[in-house]
């Protein structure tokens, strides 16, 4: 601690760039884990035995050096009432859904709110397909939907903070566009993705939705549940012959639909994550190795400096080992202190980060072991030479040194 105060510029320029090496590792692999998390936290739910079929538009492909975009078509509803009711594989529930409006200004007795509720247009199916889960009431049941009952089901955030705050919502009268609309369900609390808040949302029956948002252009989309996961690949199969049936499309001719599983989608996010987490390695690297060389510069520094202390001690009796494991210790001690800077600097910026992308943040062990280990090896590399070089001096010529 001595030897550390004498050159205590020069150590605490070094523990801000091995700060700051970690502060940028931390941050990232904080942020993936917070991203991963609220993704596969979305996916999850829907569980592996689901898919999904909806419109999608292909890659850009070449011909004749000129580039070609084929656009696929919506899928309407007369397709995916077509689906629905053709596609009949055993152990399965298609469910049909649109999004009527993402911008609903919705009414409770003389509160109001701002207009950036989501309506969706569902069916019986949706919410079990979808993983989406009923805290208080009930969903919507086969009569609702073929008798196109006036009733809905809200998200979380009208009973927590919104319309319905300290108030029982269930059997209360909601107001859309000038129509009532009776709570049956709350649902459960999903967070954010992206930004786009899961729990400012409206269900209410398909039929009802399609009467009071006619628009141009309204995209289906239609989701499977299998009750049997080991059948899932037949299922798959079948409903893209189905699929292919009712869009008329000859043997030749390529899908213009998409169908989409969910384990494929949690797949991808764990493609994504591994890649975000290796350039957040990559970039963290670049830095620490930039602190790696300012660690052992220091350190070769102090041991021009302290030639005569070293002479001293090695005249006195110090073994080889005993001046390398001093220097090296010193090392390691400078280092893990840029550490627990950088871990906790990291974690307060990825924590913001995560807040204000609405990611689920959890506490990133990964990250801190990984910033941990990483500073040992930094340690290492940076303090082993200059060790090694200050326990082989000669005590004579040290003791000469001025």
């Amino acid at each position: 601690m001595g030897s550390i105060r004498t050159q205590l510029l020069r150590t605490i320029f070094t523990i801000v760039i091995i700060g700051l090496g970690i502060t940028v590792l931390v941050c990232i692999l904080t942020v993936v884990a917070a991203f991963g998390n609220s993704m596969n936290t979305s996916f999850a739910s829907m569980g592996s035995n689901t898919f999904n079929i909806s419109q999608y538009e292909n890659r850009s492909r070449r011909h004749g050096g000129n580039e070609v975009q084929k656009i696929n078509p919506i899928i309407t509803y007369p397709e995916a009432k077509a689906f629905k009711e053709t596609y009949n594989y055993p152990f399965t529930q298609t469910s049909l859904s649109f999004v009527a409006t993402s911008s609903a200004e919705v009414k409770y007795e003389n509160q109001k709110t701002d207009p950036e509720i989501s309506v969706l247009g569902i069916d019986e199916y949706y919410l079990p397909n979808s993983g989406t889960e009923i805290t208080e009431g009930r969903n919507f049941n086969t009569f609702d939907i073929s008798n196109n009952v006036f009733s809905c089901v809200v998200g979380s955030d009208f009973a927590s903070k919104g319309l319905f705050k300290d108030i029982n919502p269930i059997g209360k009268t909601l107001s859309i566009r000038g129509a009532k609309f009776k709570v049956i369900g709350v649902l459960k609390e999903k967070g954010s993705t992206f930004g786009n808040s899961q729990d400012l949302r409206v269900m209410i029956p398909i039929q009802v939705a399609r009467s009071m948002f006619s628009a141009p252009n309204i995209n289906y989309t239609l989701s499977s549940m299998i009750s049997k996961t080991e059948l899932l690949d037949q299922a798959v199969d079948n409903a893209l012959i189905t699929m292919r049936k009712i869009r008329k499309l000859n043997p030749v001719e390529e899908n213009n639909f998409s169908i989409s599983r969910s384990d494929d989608l949690i797949n991808r996010i764990s493609s994504i994550t591994g890649f975000l987490g290796g350039f957040a390695w990559i970039v963290g690297m670049i830095t620490i190795l930039g602190s790696s060389i300012a660690l052992m510069n220091i350190m070769l520094v102090s041991v021009t400096e302290r030639t005569r202390e070293i002479g001293v001690r090695k005249a006195l009796g110090a073994k080889k080992s005993t001046i390398a494991f001093q220097f090296f210790i010193e090392t390691l001690f400078i280092s893990q202190i840029g550490c627990i800077v950088g871990i906790i600097f990291g974690v307060i910026f990825g924590y913001f980060i995560a807040n204000y992308f609405k990611f689920e943040f959890v506490t990133p062990i990964y990250a801190i072991t990984a910033a941990v280990l990483t500073t040992i090896i930094v340690a290492l590399v940076s303090g082993l030479y200059p060790a090694i070089k200050a326990s082989r001096l000669d005590p004579i010529e040290a003791l000469r040194y001025e």
